[in-house]
């Protein structure tokens, strides 16, 4: 088979040898996924070791993207909206590590929207999580009561997408309508090679 790119960017140009590289996370390990976690685009090897300079610990999870991720919404109710599933995997000892981590002080920070579903997937009622194994359709809308992440590594995404329902629930809606607007004015990149953003909770993101 042929690698999956967006439909954004097939449509316009045929599938070529150096995608294989570009479309591809450097700590991408096994295959399964129809398409990159965008988010993780941002990281190089060079980054990472830069981080791990600086203290920050890391640590992985399986996500197997599927082609959903390409689909806008088309309700007019998001009740109305079938969520497509994704397959994650979360092991004991990466639950036991940020359960750890997060009891000490630390925080949870989710590159990218997918790895945000795993984990609030995989996490109990008081923020606890357990090893997760298998398909998630969470979908996460405003007024979802985030319990697993304390900030939020992704790009800027497309209107009517549930990525951006997701953001506009982490951050509060108004916070990502000032960003989008920014980000407008000052030319950033869109979607799957578009520009990152770093988030955090908004007022509003807390509500039950």
């Amino acid at each position: 088979g042929a690698l999956p790119l967006p439909p954004y960017i097939a449509g316009k140009r045929a599938t070529d040898t150096r995608d294989t590289t570009d479309y591809q996370t450097v700590y991408a390990r096994h295959p399964g996924a129809v398409a990159a976690p965008t988010a993780g685009l941002h990281f190089s090897e060079a980054l990472l070791s830069d981080l791990d300079a600086a203290g920050l610990r890391r640590h992985h999870v399986t996500l197997h993207v599927g082609a959903g991720t390409f689909l806008p919404v088309k309700a007019e109710d998001t009740d109305a909206h079938r969520m497509h599933a994704e397959i994650g995997i979360l092991d004991a000892a990466t639950a036991d590590t940020l359960n750890a981590a997060r009891a000490a002080g630390g925080r949870i920070v989710a590159v990218g929207t997918t790895a945000l579903r795993l984990l609030e997937s995989a996490a109990g009622p008081d923020g606890t999580l357990a090893p997760f194994s298998g398909p998630t359709e969470i979908f996460i809308t405003p007024g979802y009561r985030f319990r697993a992440v304390d900030a939020l590594v992704t790009n800027f995404h497309l209107p009517r997408s549930t990525l951006f329902m997701l953001v506009s629930a982490f951050s509060g809606l108004e916070t990502m309508r000032a960003a989008y607007a920014h980000a407008i004015e000052a030319g950033y990149r869109f979607y799957s090679y578009g520009d990152a953003s770093l988030l955090f909770p908004g007022p509003r993101a807390d509500i039950p």
